[in-house]
This record gives structure tokens, sequence and C-alpha cells, in this order.
């Protein structure tokens, strides 16, 4: 057993916590601790990504699942530091997830986001010679 003190910001008090969980309460892997200690970061995670529970159930399926969402989560800060929109960040998130399967080029749309998306080519019909 572990016993585990917590100090409460908000409602400035202690929380004392009693587990069995031996790995509970310690600090991240010096790997992820500058990249999941940033609230910021957890909080995009959660919220624009949608992630409420981990799929898999192994160390290395967790690792997996958490480095996609930061590879995830860093393409859409990019995306939303080069987005002409001034949309907030969540908004952007949001908006590329409907327009995932639309037919135009990313940096366009970005640029402008509410024009009319571009007429889908019809598709050439090549002519197979047997002889």
């Amino acid at each position: 057993m572990r016993r585990i003190v917590v100090w409460d910001e908000v409602h400035e008090r202690e929380i004392v916590l009693v587990t069995n969980h031996l790995g509970f309460g310690r600090p991240p892997s010096p790997h992820l601790q500058g990249s999941l200690g940033d609230r910021a970061v957890l909080q995009a995670l959660k919220q624009n990504l949608k992630i409420k529970s981990f799929v898999g159930t192994t160390e290395n399926a967790l690792h997996i699942q958490i480095w996609t969402a930061l590879i995830a989560i860093l393409l859409l800060k990019w995306l939303h530091h080069l987005s002409q929109a001034n949309w907030s960040f969540s908004n952007l998130a949001t908006m590329l997830r409907l327009n995932l399967f639309t037919y135009r080029d990313l940096r366009d749309w970005l640029r402008n986001p509410f024009g009319t998306p571009p007429i889908i080519p019809d598709p050439q019909q090549m002519a197979l010679s047997l002889a």
C-alpha cells in the first residue's frame, strides 16, 4: 500500500489517496514528461481528438495511441497556424473533421474555408486493347 498526498489548489486543501498501485503518483517518464506534462496539450487531446478510453491494454498499445494522438495534435496546431479563418483550435478541428472526405486542396481550404469545393472531374475510362 502507498499513501499519496496531493494539494488541491482550487479548494486549497490536501487530498490523501491510499492505493496499491505503486507506480501511481510518480512523475511520468522523461520522454513523455515534456509533452504530456502540459495541461493544454492534455486538454486538446481530450477535447479535440475525442479520446475517452484507450483501445489497447498493453503498454505498447497505449504508447502507440498516445504518440499517434500527439502527432495529430501537432499537425492540427500547424494547420491552425496556417489558417487565415481566425478560428479557435477546437473549431478548426471540428471543421477539418466535417470536411475530411471532400475533394479539395488543404492549403486552398485553409485560405478560403467557405469557398465552393471544386467539381470532381469524371474519371476517364481508358481502352484496353488486347490485340
